[in-house]
């Protein structure tokens, strides 16, 4: 069962690699519609369109939780909280990640980005027990 922990891990890597492509795509296209120099953004991201703000943002976000969504991976398959709960609630965290993601650099609209957040949040702390109940 812990190698069916390294899919939703793989899984993560790989859409935190996607959001680091769309990034770029889009810092490209600010340079290249003249939408912003590079001076203006030596310093200070600030003078970036909104899209690539956005995405710069997001992909900020995915050295937050995400950091504890690794940890806990680590730790459940140390500990052998490898489950099909803990399973389903890492490929849940990943999904709520991916919905995180697609409402921010999209319609960015907070309520929705909001719950996504939270779901994943409480994604984290389901993974959390599982791992605290196996180790007592």
């Amino acid at each position: 069962m812990t190698l069916k922990l390294i899919y939703p891990t793989l899984a993560m890597i790989f859409w935190i690699f996607v959001v680091g492509v769309v990034l770029m795509l889009r810092r490209k296209s600010a340079f290249g519609s003249g939408a912003v120099r590079l001076d203006e953004v030596a310093v200070s991201t600030e003078s970036y369109p909104l899209p690539a703000r956005l995405a710069g943002a997001n992909f900020s976000n995915q050295f937050e939780t995400p950091v504890i969504f690794f940890a806990l991976v680590m730790i459940a398959m140390e500990t052998g909280a490898t489950g099909h709960a803990m399973v389903l609630l890492a490929w849940f965290y990943v999904a709520t990640r991916i919905a995180h993601t697609l409402i921010h650099i999209g319609p960015n609209r907070l309520p929705l980005r909001g719950a996504a957040y939270g779901l994943g949040v409480l994604a984290l702390f389901g993974m959390w027990l599982g791992v605290l109940l196996t180790v007592l």
